[in-house]
């Protein structure tokens, strides 16, 4: 099973207390994709500029991902610096310049059309709209977003959610969207706007997914997953998009699409999260193994006892 991720490539600096690092290779379709080709085969749609070089690209084409959709456009590709201090989950940022990406209009290739999976990256609502209506076979669309188009484009976002299978957002992105302060009460809501499920990510501290009553199987209990303990966080920069890319291509490597798959998927993300914060960049997850990735799934087992 294929998966489309359409999101962004970007060049990153970063300093944490573990050190700095300048122009690495990051954005969300980058860890996206690297982390979900460790389960799947992974198709990118994205825009680059005239800094992005061959040895980028293999970067990804080394992992088998599909770099065909990526536009070349002149200019400077999409650039990011960011700190991370006492608090490893939230980054102050020193600097975003969009470049390319700032009229990055998402061109899915005619060999993309059969995509079974989408995953709509942290772009304009509008533009994840308009994607998934070009892909209207897929089996199951995944999608991201943040406070800019909460609080910027809140009716163009909601649109969007109709056509959106999960959602995979922060517990403060959650409440906002919701304009509610209790997290049940907010997954409610935005499972009311039209998700089948809700993906909540806690960072250092897991994940929770709620479900609409009755999607993918029976009832709406939550289901939440915890964190592995990490002796020490390097990056955290992509540790969200490449819990998605786990998730999202867990679910994409299963001959069935059922609350049980969805659930172990939640730990998988985990899974490729924690690899992804042990390295600058996509550093880590250009390395791994499938043999490493399930013995830590393991641990999760026996850490929850996961049946």
């Amino acid at each position: 099973m294929s998966i489309l991720v359409v999101g962004s490539v970007a060049f990153d600096n970063i300093t944490t207390p573990s050190g700095r690092a300048d122009n690495v290779l990051g954005g969300s379709g980058t860890y996206f994709a690297l982390a979900a080709s460790y389960f799947t085969d992974v198709r990118v749609v994205a825009v680059v500029g005239e800094d992005f070089t061959a040895e980028h690209e293999n970067v990804l084409k080394k992992r088998g991902v599909d770099t065909r959709g990526i536009e070349r456009a002149k200019g400077k590709t999409f650039r990011w610096g960011g700190k991370y201090l006492d608090n490893l989950n939230e980054a102050k940022t020193d600097f975003t310049e969009l470049n390319v990406f700032e009229k990055f209009q998402p061109r899915i290739p005619a060999e993309y059309k059969d995509s079974e999976f989408l995953f709509l990256g942290n772009i304009h609502p509008t533009l994840q709209s308009a994607v998934r209506l070009e892909l209207s076979d897929v089996k199951l669309t995944g999608g991201d977003t943040m406070n800019f188009w909460i609080q910027g484009a809140n009716s163009e976002l909601r649109e969007t959610l109709k056509v959106v299978n999960v959602l995979l957002i922060n517990d403060g992105e959650a409440k906002m969207l919701a304009n509610e302060p209790s997290l049940p009460r907010a997954a409610r809501k935005v499972l009311a706007m039209g998700p089948q499920a809700l993906v909540i990510k806690h960072g250092e501290y897991g994940a929770t997914i709620f479900f609409r009553e009755g999607a993918f199987g029976i009832g709406s209990h939550p289901f939440r997953a915890p964190a592995l303990p990490i002796e020490e966080v390097k990056d955290p920069t992509g540790a969200g998009d490449s819990f998605a890319g786990g998730f999202m291509g867990y679910i994409a490597s299963q001959p069935e699409l059922n609350r049980e798959v969805i659930k172990r998927a939640l730990f998988y993300g985990g899974v490729m999260g924690s690899f992804a914060v042990e390295r600058f960049g996509t550093e880590r997850l250009q390395s791994l193994t499938r043999n490493e990735i399930d013995a830590r799934f393991q641990v999760f087992r026996e850490l929850t006892h996961l049946g």
